[in-house]
C-alpha cells in the first residue's frame, strides 16, 4: 500500500494562493488588494514544509527579509506580481521599472522584460533601502 501526501496543502514551490481583500502584509499589516505590486517569499525549514509570507509591496517584502535568517539561502524564492500582467514572476529574475505608485510608495513595477531605465533584483533593494531611509515610510516600528 503505498500514502500519497500529494494536495495536502499548498505547493511546495512558486507563488501562493492569496485571497485578495483578506489576506494582509507580513510587514505592514495592511490587506493586499494590488494585484499590480504585491510580493511573497517562500521559505524553506529544515524537514519541514515551506512557509509562504505575502506582502503588499516588494519593499515591505525586500525589508523585512533584510532581518531574517533565511534570508541568503538560496532555496529561499522571491515573487511579485507583474505589474502589467499580474501574473506571479520571479522577483530575482524580473526587471524594476520606477516612478510608479506602488502600496507602500516604493514605486518599484515588476516585468519580465529588460527596458530603458529598468532595475535589476539588486538595483531594487538599493532603491527600497534608499527610499525607506530618506523617507522613513513606516517610521522604523515594522521590524518584526
Amino acid at each position: 500500500m503505498t500514502l500519497s501526501l500529494s494536495g495536502c496543502g499548498e505547493e511546495q514551490t512558486g507563488a501562493a494562493e492569496v485571497k485578495w481583500d483578506r489576506d494582509v502584509c507580513e510587514r505592514c499589516q495592511m490587506m493586499l488588494s494590488d494585484r499590480d505590486f504585491s510580493a511573497q517569499v517562500r521559505m524553506f525549514p529544515e524537514g519541514k514544509r515551506s512557509r509562504v509570507y505575502k506582502f503588499d509591496d516588494l519593499g515591505c517584502a525586500v525589508l523585512w527579509l533584510a532581518s531574517k535568517e533565511f534570508k541568503n539561502d538560496p532555496k529561499t524564492q522571491i515573487w511579485v506580481n507583474d505589474y502589467k500582467t499580474k501574473t506571479w514572476i520571479d522577483a530575482k529574475s524580473a526587471w524594476y521599472v520606477k516612478d510608479l505608485t506602488s502600496p507602500m510608495n516604493y514605486g518599484l513595477g515588476a516585468q519580465t522584460e529588460k527596458v530603458d531605465g529598468a532595475l535589476n533584483y539588486e538595483q531594487a533593494v538599493i532603491h527600497i533601502n534608499e527610499v525607506e531611509e530618506k523617507f522613513n515610510i513606516h517610521g522604523g516600528n515594522l521590524d518584526h
